[in-house]
């Protein structure tokens, strides 16, 4: 009787893994979490005059999204901001969006947060870029993770949406080693994005898969910590994807 009853709850909890398990593969193909969490912003996206309104999508951080290349030079219109708001026209053909940048070249995430008042929230974005992994590797990962973390929540708690972005590459540095320093930064940008429930665009993975299946990463740079116009595009595509903009 004892075996019977064993066989039962056993069976029973089987078919609680299961339907767990069901739903969640049926969640997976129907909904796009981070699609989701830019859900209202799509909206008004595809609102026409007179019932749209400005859309502020401001990109904080260091000289990648300020559009340094190759240092003095910066290209503006080739970089990863302005490449998705090319993505975004064309998507959305009755949206007025403003790209606003408050990134300063050489900054990091502490000097960063100190002016994120002042400099980022007072555009009233509907959503905010945070890129500053590349030069967050002199402050050690608890400087910067607090840093981040002020930042991510003087945002939320003004309902202004947050997308993080881990770094793109240094090719002074081994992307394939899991102990690269700034490996141990992207690592800790995703648990943040996991912490707060907000995307991360994962740039250093998409440029890791590029080198781990054999390719060099030099076309897509412009100096050994600077992407160029290919390598902008790459991280554009990967923001676009949030906006509900397929891969191309």
């Amino acid at each position: 009787m004892k075996k019977q009853l064993l066989k039962f709850r056993l069976a029973i909890i089987l078919v609680g893994l299961f339907s767990i398990s069901a739903t969640t593969q049926t969640l997976s193909k129907t909904t796009t979490p981070d699609t989701a969490y830019l859900s209202t912003i799509i909206t008004q996206l595809n609102k026409q005059w007179p019932a749209n309104r400005t859309i502020n999508l401001v990109f904080h951080g260091h000289s990648v999204p300020s559009g340094y290349f190759k240092t003095p030079v910066i290209n503006t219109l080739g970089s990863y901001p302005y490449l998705l708001l090319s993505k975004l026209n064309a998507k959305y053909p009755y949206a007025v969006i403003n790209i606003i940048k408050t990134s300063i070249g050489g900054e990091n995430s502490e000097q960063g947060e100190k002016r994120f008042k002042k400099d980022v929230l007072t555009h009233k974005p509907d959503v905010v870029f945070i890129d500053y992994a590349l030069n967050d590797r002199n402050l050690g990962l608890e400087r910067a993770r607090k840093a981040w973390e002020k930042m991510i929540k003087t945002a939320l708690k003004q309902n202004t949406k947050v997308v993080l972005l881990t770094p793109t590459p240094d090719i002074t540095e081994n992307i394939l080693d899991p102990n690269a320093l700034l490996a141990q930064h992207a690592a800790q940008i995703i648990a943040l994005g996991a912490k707060y429930h907000v995307p991360v665009v994962d740039s250093y993975r998409q440029f890791k898969n590029i080198k781990a299946g054999g390719q060099s990463l030099e076309p897509y740079m412009a100096q050994f910590n600077h992407i160029n116009e290919k390598g902008h595009g790459i991280v554009a595509q990967q923001i676009a994807v949030l906006f509900n903009i397929e891969q191309q």
